[in-house]
């Protein structure tokens, strides 16, 4: 009999999954469900080129149809799951449909934090996370239109410098003392609050969003934010971007085991042992920083695909690999290598004021994590280092003349 394996969730890691399984030798029956009606997309260029119209929908296709039908798969799009019953190993679609598996796959993703403030439901504010929220946003920026972003990480920030660099009026409210507070060191925070300035945006921190106002002569469309500290600033659009949730309904549901995401184990199996799980949506061991994780990333929703795909093969790979993640932001590329949990140093390599430099983070003398600003070279170094769990010289790390390599302690 044709062993049928499913894929819940049609991004980046369901793409990768597909390409590994077939690869990896499978020749039985393969679904793919996806809840967008687009073939899967690059995710990161939406608050950027994307947003801007400079990049096409058609550019954003990950794989062209053919690949999909190359690859012998079912390609179910603007096809939601409802249910799953772990039990019968089965999936119940909206509209009724049901379907069998051997094998299952989830690769649902994350979903955008919400703000429930009073006045949330108003016209005129947005969340950014498919392709679907950015054509409604570009409807509502109309020339000169008022652009509040609500929160300064990643996603605010770069879509902060896109609705700049369109001509708009931008602000930012950020409720921590500084921008990117969650991932970056200081310096990185103070480097990128000044590169928004220059550009025209208004960065306030310690702002707390207190409700949603509407605009005069139309009562369901947003006119202003209200902040806890009696300030309102206008807006004709809002754009939310506080975070994201790792998408667990389902397998929460289930009665798969959650914590912080759907918990996966090294192999990136779920607490059945038909049910693997790979990307944004999952947490998982990380033997290099001791600790369960989940990680927003592109790298590790491609490395966890090729984990999961193997080992859904009868396989035993092991994913445990150093993350990277990355930002752009006006002509600015910012690299991060490693997670800096726990560090008790931050050297600074190369001036700021030169636009290339970089923040490498140290526990003990161990190199944990890097920031690297338009510096990739730091950045390709990094990348090994940190896997090799180097011990640097904190003095030699901060001349930016000697190659990362060479700040090595024996």
């Amino acid at each position: 009999m044709t062993d049928t394996f499913v894929i819940v969730g049609a991004g980046h890691t369901a793409v990768q999954a597909v390409d590994s399984l077939r690869r990896g030798g499978f020749d039985g029956r393969l679904v793919l469900l996806g809840d967008d009606p687009h073939l899967p997309y690059q995710r990161p260029p939406l608050s950027k080129k994307f947003l801007a119209g400079e990049l096409p929908l058609e550019r954003l296709v990950l794989k062209p149809a053919a690949f999909y039908e190359t690859a012998r798969v079912e390609l179910k799009l603007g096809a939601a799951v409802e249910k799953l019953s772990l039990g019968d190993r089965e999936l119940q679609l909206a509209g009724g449909e049901r379907l069998q598996y051997d094998r299952l796959l989830l690769t649902t993703g994350s979903l955008p934090r919400t703000l429930t403030v009073p006045g949330h439901e108003l016209g005129g504010i947005h969340y950014l996370r498919s392709v679907g929220d950015v054509e409604r946003i570009r409807r509502d920026l109309t020339p000169g239109a008022r652009v509040v972003i609500v929160g300064g990480g990643y996603i605010g920030l770069e879509v902060a410098a896109t609705c700049r660099g369109l001509g708009h009026e931008v602000d930012v409210l950020e409720m921590t003392d500084r921008v990117m507070n969650r991932v970056v060191a200081p310096e990185i925070s103070a480097f990128f609050t000044a590169e928004h300035t220059r550009a025209g945006v208004r960065l306030h921190t310690g702002t707390l969003v207190s409700a949603f106002t509407p605009r005069a002569g139309n009562t369901h469309r947003v006119g202003a934010v209200e902040t806890l500290g009696g300030v309102a600033f206008p807006a004709d659009v809002v754009i939310v971007g506080v975070g994201v949730l790792p998408s667990v309904a389902l397998a929460a549901a289930a009665g798969l085991a959650c914590e912080n995401g759907v918990a996966v184990d090294e192999h990136c199996r779920t607490s059945d042992p038909a049910v693997w799980a790979a990307g944004d949506c999952t947490s998982h061991p990380s033997p290099r920083y001791g600790r369960r994780v989940r990680l927003e990333s592109v790298d590790n929703a491609f490395e966890q695909a090729r984990t999961a795909a193997t080992n859904m093969l009868g396989g035993a790979a092991v994913h445990d690999r150093v993350p990277w993640f990355w930002s752009d932001q006006y002509d600015l590329k910012l690299l991060i290598v490693g997670l800096n949990f726990d560090y008790d140093q931050v050297v600074v390599r190369g001036e700021p004021a030169s636009r290339t430099f970089s923040c490498c983070y140290l526990r003990g003398g161990e190199l944990l994590a890097i920031d690297c600003v338009n510096s990739v070279k730091d950045y390709v170094a990094a990348k090994k280092l940190i896997a090799e769990r180097a011990h640097c010289d904190p003095l030699r790390l901060a001349d930016p003349a000697l190659a990362l390599r060479e700040t090595m302690i024996s």
